[in-house]
């Protein structure tokens, strides 16, 4: 299980660079992570949100890392099983999409974004899933 929570963590803390990264004003690949609607992108994220994905990110990355008894923590040891557990789920449901433009459901493709979104994103986002569970699952 070890190996399996720093692989885990590493991910998610080099997700949270990225982002902090772009937060910082980096535009590299910044493009290709932003779904798109008619050749615009369907949003543009602002230096805040970006942040706050960034710390969420590293909070993920934290939480494995104590689930796997790498770092001491008061946390009650079921608060941290059920909050990978909701991790695994949000993961999940990011995976499944929002029937429209994220994930394997999306109606809108064709799109840089879409055929990324294809081959790596929702597929990673299941992968982080699946091992954020096993994780929770591994625990007890």
């Amino acid at each position: 299980m070890t190996t399996l929570a720093i692989a885990l963590a590493t991910v998610f803390a080099v997700l949270a660079l990225l982002h902090v990264h772009w937060a910082a004003g980096g535009r590299s690949g910044w493009r290709a992570v932003i779904p798109e609607v008619g050749g615009r992108p369907a949003f543009v994220p602002g230096t805040g949100v970006t942040l706050v994905v960034a710390a969420l990110l590293a909070a993920c990355s934290g939480l494995v890392v104590v689930a796997a008894g790498l770092v001491a923590t008061p946390v009650p040891g079921r608060w941290i099983e059920r909050a990978l557990l909701a991790l695994a789920l949000v993961l999940t449901v990011r995976a499944i999409g929002d029937f429209r433009l994220v994930g394997f459901t999306k109606r809108v493709r064709g799109t840089r974004f879409a055929r990324l979104d294809d081959r790596f994103f929702s597929p990673l986002c299941l992968l982080l899933a699946a091992g954020v569970a096993a994780v929770a699952l591994l625990r007890g």
